[in-house]
């Protein structure tokens, strides 16, 4: 299978894909994420880590199976299905993280930008390269990049199809943390244990407001917080957080997720 899915022992789903020799998106490999992505919904994880394997995370899409699309209709039901999986990602309301070892092209970086951290090594170098065959990114690289980046970078990405190694794009917000290349895997690993032993449940609620505020700005975000945040008053982590903080002061508590 080229998608595999795992828990490891904080709770953390790690979702892993690997199709020799590049990595190449397929309709195959994402009927594979859907299958592990059925198994992080069933059950939501503390965070969701995705991975790649191989020398890069990715070299693109295959691009024979864009080539046999038959008309415009037929091409948009091809494009439609690809923003299924990073919407779907994006949809979580767990932490997710996206780790890049090494050369992360078109798809992968789509998905890489929906997920809530980029995690990158310092080799790893990332680019929408769409261009070379006549194409835009069909999978939502473009606004989120702008939404990270700004539009003007965004711009620039798509339109030059260059490559921007990973210490660049942590400067344009684009990359959350550059990692050393030795020990990146551990590194990762560290990074989103820490954040899943948190409040699972209120860190839900944070991606719902900037939902709002993305959607609909400030003032919509605004008029949803506090309704967001007092749905988390019958959590067991805040409850239990409370009486923590009251009884041994701060930074004591411990979170369930629950």
């Amino acid at each position: 299978m080229s998608v595999t899915f795992e828990r490891d022992d904080h709770g953390v789903a790690v979702l892993t894909f690997a199709e020799p020799p590049v990595n190449l998106y397929s309709v195959e490999m994402h009927d594979a994420f859907d299958r592990a992505l059925d198994d992080v919904e069933a059950d939501l994880p503390r965070a969701l880590l995705v991975r790649a394997e191989g020398k890069i995370v990715s070299g693109g899409v295959d691009v024979s199976q864009f080539h046999a699309r038959t008309s415009k209709a037929d091409t948009k039901a091809l494009y439609d299905r690809m923003l299924e999986l990073p919407e779907r990602i994006a949809a979580l309301d767990v932490p997710t993280f996206f780790a890049a070892h090494a050369l992360t092209l078109t798809w992968a970086f789509e998905v890489a930008l929906a997920c809530d951290i980029l995690l990158a090594a310092e080799k790893a170098k990332f680019g929408l390269v769409e261009r070379v065959i006549g194409l835009t990114p069909t999978m939502g690289g473009t606004q989120r990049l702008a939404s990270r980046a700004g539009v003007a970078r965004a711009k620039e990405l798509v339109f030059t199809g260059e490559l921007y190694d990973a210490a660049t794009l942590e400067r344009w917000n684009v990359v959350n943390r550059v990692l050393p290349d030795d020990g990146f895997d551990d590194a990762v690993t560290v990074i989103v244990h820490q954040v899943a032993i948190g409040p699972t449940i209120a860190f839900g609620a944070a991606k719902q407001i900037l939902r709002h505020l993305e959607s609909g700005g400030l003032r919509e975000s605004l008029d949803h917080t506090t309704a967001i945040a007092s749905e988390l008053f019958d959590t067991d982590d805040l409850q239990r957080g409370m009486e923590s903080f009251l009884a041994d002061g701060p930074g004591k508590a411990t979170f369930n997720g629950r």
